[in-house]
């Protein structure tokens, strides 16, 4: 996977989960870990990401629909208990909070791991004060850990209500990011305008476009939805009522999100954007963690079908 991303090529395939509520025992945690270890074994992904899940009450006015309870350390979870996983982990660390030391000791930990990949989260909002910016942390990743891959979030939702989602994307490259990971896709139209947007951007600079890897999230119910479209995950009108209204919503998100992703990998290799895909699932329900593992293998199976 590392070479691929260092060959800006497409085709990456990654698995996201998070780590389990803090306040579960111990023991409950080494079965969670075994079950989670022994599925991914089982699946033919290039790597795993671990999310940092943070409260993000302050990013919108609506109540939370699910309450927020701090989860393991990601970092110690990727390190301690993925441990028997051979692909590589991909931690996520939300830099609010952090101070240029704690966030240095941070990544002292992290070169510790085999492969050290990471994805740097900002504040949920430009309300919250107290974090350490996202360009002072690249650069002291750039200063004390150069060897820490990076990855950097693109947000086809932000390029749609303001479009500048490209420019960020284009300047997380220069701070040291390889590749990039967007929230869950369901919205056509704005992931294509993105899309278009940093290839006409990259061919103007005459740069290579990094690899955008589209997350893909089933979802099974209406208490889904809306958690889905409270983390700030765009539908389109016309597809949340037919969520809503489904006999089967989980089959219909599968089929919706085979479509969406055909269609913006057809798209992308004509422009020459390399996609992956990250397939998730944000419920705990085993119906939702099953129909993960099925999308994810439909999702390969269109990457494949593609000569070349």
């Amino acid at each position: 996977m590392l070479d691929r991303i260092e060959r800006r090529e497409a085709g990456v395939v990654l698995y996201g989960l998070s780590p389990p509520k803090r306040e579960t025992t111990a023991e409950e945690l080494q079965v969670i870990a075994s079950r989670q270890v022994a599925r991914i074994a089982a699946l033919p992904v290039d790597g795993v990401i671990v999310y940092d899940l943070q409260d993000e009450s302050a990013r919108t006015g609506e109540a939370r629909p699910f309450p927020f309870l701090p989860t393991v350390d990601p970092s110690s979870w990727a390190r301690d208990y993925l441990a028997p996983l051979s692909v590589p982990r991909i931690v996520y660390h939300c830099t609010h909070g952090d101070t240029p030391t704690g966030f240095i000791d941070w990544l002292e930990r992290l070169r510790g791991q085999p492969a050290a990949l990471a994805v740097l989260v900002g504040a949920p909002s430009a309300r919250v004060h107290g974090s350490l910016p996202l360009d002072e942390a690249y650069a002291l990743v750039r200063a004390h850990a150069p060897d820490v891959r990076l990855g950097g979030i693109a947000i086809a939702e932000r390029h749609a209500r303001r479009p500048d989602e490209h420019q960020r994307i284009l300047t997380k490259v220069s701070a040291g990011c390889r590749f990039f990971v967007t929230q869950a896709v369901y919205d056509v139209t704005s992931m294509k305008s993105l899309l278009s947007d940093y290839a006409l951007a990259t061919h103007a600079r005459g740069e290579p476009p990094a690899p955008i890897i589209l997350t893909f999230a089933p979802c099974g119910s209406t208490k889904t939805l809306d958690f889905m479209k409270w983390l700030g995950i765009a539908f389109p009108r016309w597809l949340e009522n037919d969520l809503r209204h489904a006999a089967d919503p989980l089959a219909t998100s599968i089929e919706v999100c085979e479509q969406i992703f055909a269609e913006l990998w057809a798209y992308a290799r004509l422009r020459g954007v390399p996609l992956g895909i990250n397939v998730e699932s944000v419920s705990i329900r085993k119906t939702e963690i099953d129909a993960a593992t099925e999308l994810l293998d439909k999702l390969r199976r269109i990457m494949g079908s593609t000569p070349g």
